[in-house]
């Protein structure tokens, strides 16, 4: 059942071509660009895309009317829907060239001006009150030109009713930055104030627009426009505020997007630069690779640490990947951030970053008297306890013995211990993005190109740097674990069998746990009731750095389905079984690891092509445009096999070569 009509639809055939030019009475948020003649002054370096959102209707036209002045075309009010109650919901704009007139039967009738143009852009009032475009169309089939954008009725005087005085207190509530330069005008007569794009314009909520410096914005258009040459996949999404200027935003490459349906299971958000007051406000999204080596799955730049911005920017980086969520989402602890978790990810399960929680102990803990028997008793229940129990019984003792009964974010580390502790977290696969040993540190993706005092202009300048060493980071271990073979220190018989399976990055790894083996100096069975037998393995591990001590690991084998489970949790915590699981399937004579601990994410054998896969499925053969858009990511994929050796490149040439051929014969022919 629809929920609403339509009370003017604009029909295909109309009888006066500036019947619907849509002219708003009143104060609204375009008068502040309105200049004493009524002309729009500015321009908008970038065009509408489905996901931006606005406070209100009259946003929407501004924003689209500034980006048609700019273009070299006009606009007009297609459709509006309204509910019973009067409300507006739903909106389409158009280029005044849409549809078509109703033939005159006049003498001298007006040439015809309409074309049937079918660009426009469709938007509808969501249930955060904001207005969100729903449906874009760039194209036109009428030649446009910004010279003549000037001459279009939209783009000219709004009517008495807009124009209003700007009451400016101070210089500083005059600068302000938008997403698309312009002139603020004193329409009573004061003359006009340059914006300028280096200062932030106070205001009582600091977070409702990005704090832009010198060049900042022209960086962003610049880069952006760059990708959308060389990347047709290339995904970003604006957020605006009321008056259109720019207070978030999210971008991803294509290689950041199909790098996620192959790493996309257990995702890191970085938000560091917000949290330690970073100029440049980036939010990151970080998996592993096949080498346990960090991955960009996109990136975000927010005007402040909000509920609403980060669930803004989490609804924009799922719908860039196409709605699929992670199985695991790891972020700092943080009220904010979990509440958007929860919000945008109710079925991923949310941990907490453990080693930025310990990092805090100095700051948080640092002032209380024996601190340092403090820090180490809480060490001792966070890293060495096997069993949710136990860390109960430790964490109490020392809450009870140093009388921290009362300390507030010790209270709160208790309330999340189930998102951050890894006792319980043991039956979650998080593929070594949680670091699970003390002293372990978080490394941030883009350290070595960002710091706390980089410009977003010199960031974006170093973006592309950082991403092509990870990328050749990659391409170098790839080669390496293809093409030289693993050095092993062992003949044991499960390191031969991964060998031959896994990256060299990962064995490297695994081989410390089967050297491992060596030190389980007691592995007996204590229980073998039915078809689960339990095992008791002995190790002596290193306690605080310069203490061992001896600790008992309790380990469960089913030989029945070939399973063997150990109490410590390494599998899931690193994807590879540990000392005391191998320990017990060596005693039973086991040759080889069962499949199910043979993870697929660490293979060397499975092809990966970082290329979107498209079919032609919608697209239209008459269309120059589908027909180039279409060509160009096919032959992106045949490139992106062809760099992958030098025989590959030789008959990549030659394939295209013949192609080229062919396709000048035809033309030849016709």
């Amino acid at each position: 059942m629809m929920d609403g009509v339509s009370l003017n639809t604009d029909p295909v055939v109309d009888d006066d071509a500036d019947a619907d030019e849509f002219e708003i009475e009143g104060d609204c948020g375009m008068a502040k660009c309105i200049s004493q003649s009524g002309v729009i002054q500015g321009e908008n370096p970038l065009p509408p895309v489905v996901g931006m959102e606005f406070d209100s209707y009259e946003d929407v036209y501004y924003f689209y009317n500034c980006y048609a002045k700019e273009q070299g075309f006009g606009v007009r009010v297609s459709n509006t829907w309204y509910r019973k109650t009067k409300e507006r919901y739903r909106g389409k704009l158009s280029c005044s060239s849409a549809g078509f007139k109703k033939k005159s039967e006049a003498n001298r009738p007006r040439p015809e001006t309409r074309t049937g143009c079918p660009a426009m852009i469709k938007f509808r009032l969501m249930e955060n009150k904001r207005w969100r475009i729903i449906e874009v169309e760039l194209d036109h089939n009428h030649l446009i030109s910004a010279v003549s954008g000037k001459f279009y009725k939209s783009h000219k005087q709004l009517g008495i009713g807009t124009k209003r005085a700007l009451h400016l207190d101070s210089a500083e509530e005059v600068q302000k930055v938008r997403l698309f330069r312009t002139v603020v005008i004193d329409v009573e007569g004061n003359g006009s104030v340059e914006v300028s794009s280096g200062e932030f314009r106070s205001s009582h909520n600091q977070t409702s627009q990005l704090r832009l410096k010198d060049g900042d914005a022209q960086a962003i258009h610049n880069y952006f426009s760059h990708l959308q040459l060389i990347d047709p996949n290339f995904f970003y999404v604006v957020d605006l505020n009321e008056k259109g200027c720019l207070r978030n935003l999210f971008w991803s490459n294509t290689r950041s997007r199909v790098a996620y349906g192959y790493f996309g299971d257990v995702v890191a958000v970085d938000t560091i630069c917000l949290t330690d007051k970073y100029q440049v406000p980036l939010v990151s999204f970080i998996g592993v690779n096949h080498h346990g080596q960090s991955v960009l799955l996109g990136c975000g730049l927010l005007a402040g640490d909000t509920i609403e911005a980060c669930t803004w920017l989490f609804r924009a980086w799922l719908t860039c990947m196409l709605g699929r969520p992670p199985q695991v989402i790891i972020t700092d602890q943080c009220r904010t951030l979990q509440a958007a978790v929860a919000d945008v990810f109710p079925r991923a399960f949310h941990c907490l970053c453990l080693p930025r929680i310990m990092q805090k102990v100095p700051e948080k803990l640092g002032g209380l008297y024996e601190y340092e028997s403090i820090r180490m008793a809480l060490n001792n229940a966070v890293y060495y306890s096997l069993r949710p129990e136990e860390f109960e019984a430790t964490w109490e003792d020392m809450i009870h013995h140093y009388r921290l009964r009362n300390h507030v974010w010790l209270q709160m580390l208790y309330e999340d211990r189930r998102q951050w502790v890894p006792v319980y977290l043991k039956e979650i696969f998080l593929a070594g993005m949680l670091l699970t040993r003390p002293n372990e540190v978080v490394e941030s993706f883009f350290d070595g190109y960002l710091d706390k005092h980089t410009s977003l202009k010199e960031f974006l300048d170093k973006y592309d740097q950082a991403l092509q060493a990870n990328h050749q980071l990659e391409v170098l271990a790839d080669m390496e674990s293809r093409n030289s073979g693993f050095m092993l220190q062992s003949r044991c018989y499960f390191e031969l069998q991964l060998a031959k399976l896994y990256t060299n990055n990962i064995l490297r790894k695994f081989e410390r746990e089967v050297e491992g083996m060596y030190s389980c100096f007691c592995t007996r069975q204590i229980n073998g009731e039915g078809e689960v037998i339990t095992y008791m393995v002995r190790e002596q591990i290193e306690v605080d750095g310069n203490r061992r001590e001896c600790r008992d690991f309790e380990v469960l084998y089913n030989a029945t389905e070939m399973e063997v489970l150990c109490v410590c949790g390494l599998f899931n915590f690193k994807g590879y079984l540990c000392r005391h699981a191998l320990s017990v399937l060596h005693q039973n004579g086991i040759e080889e690891i069962p499949p199910q601990y043979v993870v697929s994410r660490w293979r060397k054998d499975i092809k990966r092509s970082y290329v979107l896969n498209h079919s032609n499925g919608g697209i239209d053969i008459n269309n120059p445009v589908h027909r180039y858009d279409h060509l160009y990511k096919c032959i992106m994929q045949v490139v992106e096999e062809g760099r992958k050796s030098e025989v590959r490149y030789k008959d990549t040439v030659q394939a295209l070569d013949q192609i080229l051929r062919k396709l000048n014969l035809v033309e030849g022919r016709l």
